[in-house]
């Protein structure tokens, strides 16, 4: 048990979630597969579903009356608490408050049903830190992370009387979403400012290109696939094994998901300075990443698609700036396959049409291009901070709420924007 959960005020008890809720999961997938989706249907949620302040019952999968029935203790009921329980979004969670449509989950998220709690305290505990550092000391899966059902039923928590419970909800209700429309404003500066330098860089590009070409063309060989292995290492003093997930919006690479691979397994697979790496399937098809030697030796995974650009007909920056624009995503979109989960293979990347011009323009270009984001650069970081910034205080005031450490019912506003600009 936490310090957070011993210290609880007076009046307040200790329980275990299977001692006020029901937990349930889908057992596999009882042999269901993409190929049975649906035009229309029952909503099958997918942890992307839940991840914001309200749960998306639109952009959803559909499956058939047939599979919503086979586990009723899936049919989503108004009050149900949603934790996803796999991968990289394992402890996000979220509450129906409302239900537009018969729903159920997929067998990445696992359903609370509280019959002792209030179901949006329970929400708020899960997201606390005590409760997601517990998460985080559980979890099991040297690739995957995965929460079992069995440490999901003994997630220690607080249980103040019902009626303290309920208030805790309703300030927690206001004050969060204080937060969220500040963090929303955030987000949409920052959408602003990348439509913008988008804009910047392709009206750069269409003035100075004496012609578009085929990528093909500009490559010292041809597109390759990446290493299908597992992500079962992190070893610091081996090549760093790139996947899709660890490549950041600002074009760096994220430390947290660090992985590497064996030197004798990715020496085939070792990546050169200025190489461009293409994400070819599912949500962040299209997605660019250029590698230089700062990141130190590395190798990349089979959903990823290495360009070697000749450096001597095109400078890798250019092409990877190209691949910020809306000509570039047009191209994109047009020639993904659109099945359940787009794909862009190695032969549709190699026939992308880029701008191209003579050695000195393409070093003009580039330095115009890189005067011209480099303020707006600042400005995504400053945002980014604030994002961060307002993360950390919305779970300190909800860790803070939920285990007693003030009084609600006498607090207001708690200065939990203070220093926060928009």
């Amino acid at each position: 048990m936490t310090d957070a959960i011993r210290a609880l005020p007076e009046g307040w008890s200790e329980t275990r979630l299977d001692r006020i809720a029901t937990v349930n999961a889908r057992i596999g997938w009882k042999a269901l597969t993409a190929s049975e989706y649906q035009p229309d249907g029952y909503a099958f949620l997918a942890t992307p579903n839940i991840k914001n302040a309200e749960i998306d019952f639109v952009r959803v999968n559909y499956i058939s009356e047939f599979r919503y029935n086979e586990s009723p203790e899936l049919k989503l009921q108004v009050g149900d608490v949603l934790l996803a329980k796999d991968g990289n979004t394992l402890g996000i969670v979220n509450i129906v408050r409302q239900l537009p449509r018969a729903a159920t989950v997929n067998g990445s998220i696992a359903v609370l049903r509280s019959f002792d709690m209030e179901p949006r305290f329970l929400r708020y505990v899960i997201q606390s830190s005590f409760i997601q550092g517990h998460i985080n000391s559980v979890k099991d899966g040297m690739g995957v992370p995965h929460l079992f059902q069995r440490d999901i039923k003994r997630f220690p928590l607080p249980a103040p009387p019902l009626e303290e419970q309920c208030r805790i909800a309703d300030y927690l209700d206001t004050e969060t979403a204080r937060i969220d429309r500040l963090v929303r404003s955030q987000l949409h500066l920052i959408d602003l400012l990348k439509e913008r330098e988008e804009a910047a860089i392709e009206e750069v590009l269409s003035h100075v290109a004496e012609k578009s070409i085929r990528l093909k063309y500009l490559l010292l060989s041809p597109p390759s696939y990446g290493a299908n292995e597992p992500a079962q290492h992190d070893r610091r003093d081996w090549p760093r094994y790139i996947r899709t997930t660890d490549i950041a919006e600002d074009g760096t690479l994220r430390d947290e998901t660090f992985a590497s691979l064996p030197p004798e397994v990715a020496q085939q697979y070792l990546l050169d300075d200025g190489d461009l790496l293409l994400v070819r399937s599912g949500a962040t098809a299209g997605k660019a990443f250029l590698y230089d030697l700062r990141f130190g030796p590395a190798a990349h995974a089979g959903y990823l698609i290495r360009a070697r650009l000749n450096s001597q007909l095109i400078l890798p920056r250019l092409i990877w700036h190209f691949c910020q624009t809306t000509a570039y995503w047009q191209q994109i979109n047009e020639g993904a396959i659109q099945a359940t989960i787009q794909n862009v293979n190695a032969e549709k990347y190699g026939n992308l049409l880029v701008p191209h011009m003579a050695h000195d323009r393409q070093l003009d270009a580039l330095r115009h291009i890189d005067a011209l984001t480099e303020k707006s650069g600042e400005l995504r970081r400053h945002a980014h901070q604030m994002l961060a910034l307002l993360a950390e205080r919305r779970q300190a005031l909800i860790t803070a709420a939920v285990t007693g450490q003030f009084d609600v019912s006498t607090a207001s506003g708690r200065n939990v924007t203070e220093g926060v600009t928009v």
